[in-house]
């Protein structure tokens, strides 16, 4: 799945802009427009919402299902800590899977992207591709990237958390319960983005 929509992502966003680009002779700001949309906003946006969809719901399902079958107060009357146990290693996983998924997407999409540029035939050789690119990206980018993708995935490790162990319930509620969770977790993620742009804007 990431890598279908990280190729998608290559061949709209960063092959569509470059040949868009070569007619007008813009190459200077080839690598501005793939560091802007794919490296500071579409890939951490796009792989956080997509680790939403794939992992948060199997969390909500999983954690509600023990929570409806009274496994979790099984787990309390054994003297194990059902946040360490269940929510800590889940929380984790997903703060650097995101992280990782996030480094994967984006550098299928540009490598994509390049692949269009090529199909097209435009005089842009991978050198200069490339080479626009990194005269592009800074320490800042990186550092936001690292930030913002590793919020995303602890906020998503929280919230589908939450709502899988918050209260009890049955196990025909875990539908509705998986949908509030990921529109929850989609709101967050958004709320997120929005403060990493204003502070990218502020430094």
């Amino acid at each position: 799945m990431f890598m279908f929509v990280a190729l998608v992502l290559g061949f709209l966003a960063i092959g569509q802009t470059v040949t868009v680009a070569a007619r007008f002779g813009a190459f200077d700001y080839i690598g501005t427009i793939m560091v802007t949309v794919i490296v500071r906003e579409l890939g951490p946006l796009l792989a956080a919402m997509l680790a939403l969809a794939r992992v948060g719901n199997a969390n909500v399902i999983e954690l509600g299902t023990a929570r409806a079958l009274n496994e979790v107060e099984a787990l309390e009357a054994s003297g194990i800590d059902p946040v360490h146990y269940l929510v800590v290693p889940r929380v984790i996983g997903m703060t650097l899977g995101v992280f990782s998924l996030t480094v994967y997407l984006i550098l299928v999409a540009l490598g994509s992207g390049y692949l269009f540029v090529f199909l097209q035939n435009v005089p842009l050789t991978p050198g200069e591709y490339f080479s626009e690119l990194a005269s592009s990206l800074s320490w800042l980018d990186f550092a936001l990237l690292a930030l913002k993708s590793c919020t995303f995935g602890f906020f998503i490790g929280i919230v589908t958390c939450y709502h899988g162990l918050a209260q009890p319930l049955r196990l025909d509620e875990l539908s509705r319960l998986a949908i509030r969770a990921t529109s929850q977790g989609i709101i967050a993620c958004v709320f997120i983005d929005a403060i990493y742009f204003l502070l990218y804007l502020s430094l």
